[in-house]
């Protein structure tokens, strides 16, 4: 990182900033040609690893890409604000982003679905256990990115 003084240190700060976030864009690459996506997500940690989850249709340019590479990376952030000066160039902005990279795989196993699906519906408000048409959990499709690596930057 080029700003040492803007580095959020510690997986507890990022995973805070993180938490705040509404949306994370994930980044994927097939054939040579990148490709981003906004995603509502979830996530946990396991014995120190990250996990995101997200969920989507069964089809589309986002699974074709996965099924083809599981190579992926993220970006979210957060209180962005512009900050204006009189003098040309000297404008900035606020914020806090988090960005990382892992391997993307779609969920099979339902068990592991409905996890995820959980921690989607509280992450977003959802008070209480879920129930879910088996149809439905059948139908979704849950994707979850393994994180081997993160950083949170920061300038507020």
């Amino acid at each position: 990182m080029r700003r040492d003084d803007r580095e959020i240190v510690g997986t507890d700060g990022i995973l805070a900033v993180l938490d705040g976030c509404d949306v994370v864009r994930i980044g994927l690459c097939a054939d040579g040609r990148p490709y981003i996506v906004p995603m509502n997500f979830a996530f946990e940690t396991v014995d120190g690893s990250i996990f995101l989850y997200f969920h989507c249709a069964a089809e589309g340019r986002k699974i074709d890409i996965i099924r083809k590479n599981g190579d992926a990376c993220f970006e979210a952030d957060r209180s962005y604000a512009l900050i204006r000066n009189g003098t040309a160039c000297r404008w900035s902005n606020t914020y806090e982003s988090v960005m990382g990279e892992g391997t993307i795989e779609i969920v099979v196993d339902r068990e592991r679905k409905v996890r995820a699906l959980d921690l989607l519906m509280r992450r977003y408000g959802y008070g209480g256990t879920p129930h879910y048409d088996e149809r439905n959990v059948e139908n979704v499709t849950v994707l979850r990115m393994t994180v081997v690596s993160i950083a949170g930057k920061s300038k507020t």
